[in-house]
């Protein structure tokens, strides 16, 4: 039943899920920087232009921002894994596979649930592979396709930190972040 979990409630059906850590805030824990977008016009993953979820089609920033901050709480999780060393690529790669898994269980066991939702993750959606738009077709799952945080302008470092979460856990690790958005706004305009 929609809107049937209270903060606490969906923060500890998101714990269910095992994330390394998770917290509940109110939006303005997030920061929106535009010039985020820069870093992935820059291409430094090999994905721009080559999924449905990253820019350019993603979305012009400010649509996106305005569409996050229609809601009023979010439950912030991250996924710290392993590596051998930071050039670990495959090892990576592998880490960034599970944080999707771990999103995609979040996004089909607790959105249905909320009625009105944003599911944001990490890098590129993951969903298919290739993404249906290297053949120029639309998006095979649309109702399931997940941008990143930093595709809409998130500034995850500063989010991390209003969260008590470490953006970066150490030598020998990757952290993926992640959030649920829902309820909404103050404003009204949820």
């Amino acid at each position: 039943m929609p809107g049937a979990l209270d903060d606490s409630g969906l923060l500890e059906s998101v714990r269910a899920f095992r994330p390394t850590a998770a917290a509940s805030v109110g939006m303005d824990a997030f920061s929106f920087d535009p010039s985020f977008r820069t870093l992935c016009e820059a291409n430094h993953c090999g994905h721009y232009n080559r999924n449905w979820t990253c820019p350019p089609h993603v979305g012009d920033t400010d649509t996106l921002v305005r569409e996050a901050r229609r809601f009023g709480r979010a439950i912030v999780y991250q996924g710290v894994s392993e590596i051998r060393h930071p050039m670990d690529w495959p090892g990576t790669l592998k880490a960034g596979d599970d944080f999707h898994r771990l999103t995609m269980a979040i996004m089909d066991g607790l959105v249905p649930k909320l009625g009105k939702a944003l599911l944001l993750g990490c890098g590129p959606c993951r969903n298919c592979d290739p993404c249906a738009i290297r053949s120029q077709e639309p998006c095979r799952h649309p109702g399931k396709a997940i941008r990143s945080l930093e595709a809409n302008c998130v500034d995850v470092g500063a989010l991390a930190a209003r969260c008590g979460m470490k953006y970066v856990n150490g030598p020998g690790t990757v952290t993926f972040f992640g959030s649920l958005l829902y309820g909404p706004a103050d404003d009204g305009e949820g």
